[in-house]
């Protein structure tokens, strides 16, 4: 088993998941932990595939998992293994379950892509899962300014956020109400992680 924690932040688009990793990331260094922050699709070539298709042609689901394995392998294998191995933090915004609710949206098997997943990508320690009705979601992205990209769509997004749902049947995945202002979640984001199974850990690395 490794020696470190891994925590990853889960949700729809727009659902403020990535700020609350950059929060949670930010209130642990602050406190002298080692930690490391990192996101899914990475900045690798598989990720930047995966990236440059959300604006112009999709892949097909087909084509599109494989992406995400070939990013994921390379992920574990150059960043979450050695923090893990030494005992980081590492925060991860998206991991696998992400991979399971959108490629599930598009008729994938759930259950045959957690296997595929598990059979090499390291489970979390613990799941945030930000969760926000769809329609709040599409008013944040469109807020942003950004552009609404191929996976933003009202009909997507409430088929990926059941997807989402779904996996918090598993006891390490919990559901986090993402309404409200920025300090509000956070709030109850450190509630959730320093409870539960994060308990012992933060008794034993953090100053009380």
């Amino acid at each position: 088993m490794s020696a470190g924690v891994l925590i990853a932040f889960e949700g729809i688009d727009g659902s403020g998941k990535s700020t609350q990793a950059r929060r949670f990331t930010q209130w642990l260094r602050d406190r002298g932990a080692d930690v490391l922050l990192t996101r899914e699709p990475t900045d690798g070539p598989w990720g930047r595939k995966i990236r440059e298709a959300r604006f112009t042609e999709r892949l097909s689901p087909e084509d599109e998992l494989h992406a995400f394995l070939e990013d994921r392998r390379e992920h574990v294998a150059s960043e979450l293994a050695p923090a893990l191995a030494r005992g980081a933090v590492v925060v991860v915004d998206r991991y696998y379950y992400s991979t399971v609710a959108y490629q599930g949206a598009r008729g994938l098997d759930p259950s045959a892509l957690l296997q595929r997943n598990r059979a090499f990508a390291p489970r979390p320690d613990l799941v945030v899962l930000v969760d926000v009705p769809p329609r709040r979601a599409l008013e944040r992205i469109a807020a942003r300014g950004e552009g609404q990209d191929l996976f933003e769509s009202l009909a997507q997004l409430t088929a990926v956020r059941e997807r989402f749902l779904a996996l918090a049947s598993e006891p390490h995945v919990v559901v986090l109400d993402g309404e409200g202002d920025e300090a509000a979640v956070f709030s109850r984001v450190l509630e959730t992680l320093l409870s539960g199974p994060l308990r012992a850990w933060a008794a034993h690395h953090l100053p009380t």
